[in-house]
């Protein structure tokens, strides 16, 4: 028999789980992203680029190799997540 725990977790809490320690490598087209998150990079339309995010969603890079995402990911101690 498996014990079961009543834990709640705060949104708060759990918008920082993660933090500092996880990051997401993920493709995404350079139209989606800026209107994600517009301002924060200018870039050709219709591209397909991998940025590495934080845990909390905010992008950290932007690259068009998977590997360069993969190595930023390693630099800053990140364990790497790819989202397909």
């Amino acid at each position: 028999m498996t014990a079961m725990l009543d834990t709640q977790v705060s949104t708060e809490q759990f918008a920082h789980m993660g933090e500092g320690a996880i990051g997401y490598i993920r493709k995404i087209s350079s139209d989606d992203f800026m209107a994600a998150w517009p301002g924060i990079a200018e870039m050709p339309s219709g591209i397909d680029i991998w940025a590495l995010f934080a845990a909390d969603g905010m992008p950290i890079l932007l690259t068009d190799e998977k590997s360069t995402a993969l190595a930023a990911a390693e630099e800053k101690e990140l364990r790497a997540v790819t989202l397909q």
